[in-house]
């Protein structure tokens, strides 16, 4: 990891007001980003949780990504050539983090030979999670920055903004829906509990461009 990857200027919604909120999109999860998840996201996923069982609310609804702990992903791609990573950091706190690995193929039957950008993880911080008990979302658009960050580094990498990726239950309104991804159903290669995803240049494309506007 390191002490200060390189820097784009984007920009958030605060959930509550509409406003926009001055973000920035960092090429690779540096120590900094390391340090919010164990200091900030780790305690707050931890209060959550409690919560939830004080509320008798049923495991299955609990957030998908509890479990995730960031520093071991970090240290599992740690140089490796086909890893790439991003972050978002706005108010000084990290606010989603995502790992991509650029070794895989599309698995649309006719597609087999070309490259995607495959979405190992990607995961908003704790306090933006809206099915989280106690929980008031305070930015959106995290996610979609992300997922723009991955579908530019796609063409970057010479794929044309094609990726593809698992998505947890209750990730697949996201990926289907928001970002206009292709849903080929549950994958029992991989889990039976997920569904893959998985976006062609086109619908990458119209994706770029919705946000745009």
């Amino acid at each position: 990891m390191s002490d200060q990857p390189d820097i784009t200027p984007v920009v958030l919604i605060d959930a509550e007001k509409g406003t926009a909120v001055n973000a920035e999109l960092w090429y690779e999860i540096a120590d900094k980003n390391l340090t919010d998840w164990v200091a900030e996201w780790r305690p707050e996923t931890r209060r959550q949780l409690a919560s939830l069982r004080a509320e008798n609310v049923e495991p299955a609804l609990w957030p998908q990504s509890a479990h995730w702990n960031w520093v071991q992903k970090a240290a599992a791609i740690e140089g490796q050539l086909d890893a790439i990573s991003f972050a978002v950091v706005a108010d000084g706190m990290t606010q989603g983090m995502m790992t991509l690995d650029a070794s895989h193929r599309s698995r649309v039957s006719d597609r087999r030979t070309d490259h995607i950008l495959y979405v190992e993880f990607l995961e908003v911080a704790p306090w933006h999670r809206p099915e989280a008990a106690g929980t008031r979302r305070r930015m959106k658009g995290i996610g979609s920055i992300l997922m723009r960050a991955a579908i530019e580094r796609s063409k970057i990498e010479g794929f044309k903004g094609r990726i593809g990726l698992h998505s947890l239950p209750q990730s697949n309104d996201f990926y289907g829906n928001v970002c206009g991804m292709t849903d080929f159903g549950a994958d029992p290669d991989y889990s039976h509990e997920l569904r893959y995803f998985e976006m062609d240049e086109e619908a990458a494309a119209r994706f770029l461009e919705r946000g745009k506007t």
